[in-house]
């Protein structure tokens, strides 16, 4: 399988170009097994252009000191836990972070209320068990292992939706950089360079809030919303224009003024009044992230490209807005029908989504 028909490229595959540059331009200290100095490692999230003219992309649009935060703390010996609300680029930050620092994005564990100690720990090839008994040969190592053997970043997914007594055995490992293997008399001692970054969100259900034990084994990050619409904008517009790339959309790139207006919509929900401040308005149950602004606009480019003239406009928007507020059949449609007539019909140059929405009227 060649990395030009897979689906979603590792960030270590789709930016080779960008991170070999930084390679070849980095003068500074590395740490232990690290591919790049700190300093790379940030100019690689927040985007720049190198002494030779290479253009990197930014992967991150917040505050530099929260990047330079993380980075730090993964120089030293703690784990880094990004927290935020969804939406917020936890798992796209952590992704780039390993494949900047590792060349290996990939040594994930995905949390969630099945996840068992083995994922975290090692497991066994039950069939070599049975028949051999316990032996190094039998065992399977998680990616957790894999990375203490290698000196490279864990990344553990939504660490708070893991039972609690699965995510205290990241303790032993955190604490003591070492996997004990009873069944076999022996630990796993990790090489410099292992460190763990997870990354966790307390406002969707299903949280189980970490032990006090475990939090002291991270140096948190909040990783905040887009602090302006403006930037919120520039995050979908670009999101949007990769998705539209990789899916190989045959649609026009998504204009900002349409963009704004599904960052707006959002914006406003999410904070119970208009942007003048006017006008209050019910909350929807959802967290209406600007991840599900880049679904929104991302399934319009679909619609437009397929079933439209190419360019993404108030009808290819108004589906994937209605699927994105309306959570809740009762709540939600409420909330939406007062935002529509409060707010879409009375702005003039939105009366073409207002038209679009009403059409789809869930009521």
């Amino acid at each position: 399988m060649t990395a030009t028909n897979v689906l979603r490229p590792s960030a270590e595959t789709q930016y080779a170009e960008e991170l070999a540059a930084l390679a070849a331009n980095d003068d500074k200290q590395r740490p232990p097994q690290w591919k790049l100095s700190p300093q790379a490692v940030v100019r690689y999230i927040l985007g720049g252009t190198l002494p030779d003219g290479t253009v990197i992309s930014p992967k991150y649009v917040g505050e530099r000191r929260l990047v330079e935060v993380a980075v730090g703390t993964l120089v030293t010996d703690r784990a880094l836990l990004l927290v935020g609300v969804p939406g917020t680029a936890k798992s796209w930050l952590s992704e780039h972070l390993s494949a900047a620092i590792s060349g290996d994005s990939t040594l994930i564990v995905q949390g969630t209320a099945g996840t068992s100690e083995e994922a975290v720990r090692y497991g066994w090839n039950y069939a070599r068990l049975i028949s051999e008994g316990p032996s190094e040969a039998a065992l399977v190592p998680s990616p957790v292992m894999r990375a203490m053997q290698t000196g490279a970043v864990a990344r553990v997914e939504e660490l708070t939706r893991m039972p609690a007594e699965v995510q205290d055995s990241l303790i032993t490992i955190l604490s003591e950089k070492a996997l004990p293997v009873p069944e076999l008399n022996m630990q796993v001692q990790a090489i410099a360079g292992f460190t763990v970054i997870a990354t966790a969100n307390d406002r969707d259900r299903g949280v189980n809030q970490m032990s006090s034990a475990l939090a002291r084994r991270f140096n948190t990050v909040v990783l905040p919303p887009p602090a302006t619409e403006d930037a919120e904008v520039e995050i979908v517009s670009q999101r949007a224009a990769q998705l539209g790339r990789a899916l190989e959309l045959p649609a026009e790139p998504p204009s900002l003024d349409e963009v704004r207006r599904v960052v707006r919509i959002f914006r406003e929900l999410r904070g119970g009044t208009t942007s003048d401040g006017r006008t209050q308005l019910k909350k929807p149950s959802g967290s209406l992230s600007t991840a599900e602004a880049i679904s929104v606009v991302t399934s319009g480019m679909a619609l437009a490209a397929h079933f439209g003239d190419g360019s993404l406009g108030a009808d290819e928007l108004a589906a994937g807005l209605l699927g994105a507020v309306i959570k809740d059949r009762v709540s939600d449609t409420a909330a939406w029908q007062e935002y529509l007539e409060a707010v879409v019909k009375e702005r003039k140059e939105w009366r073409d989504l207002y038209r679009a929405c009403r059409e789809l009227d869930p009521a």
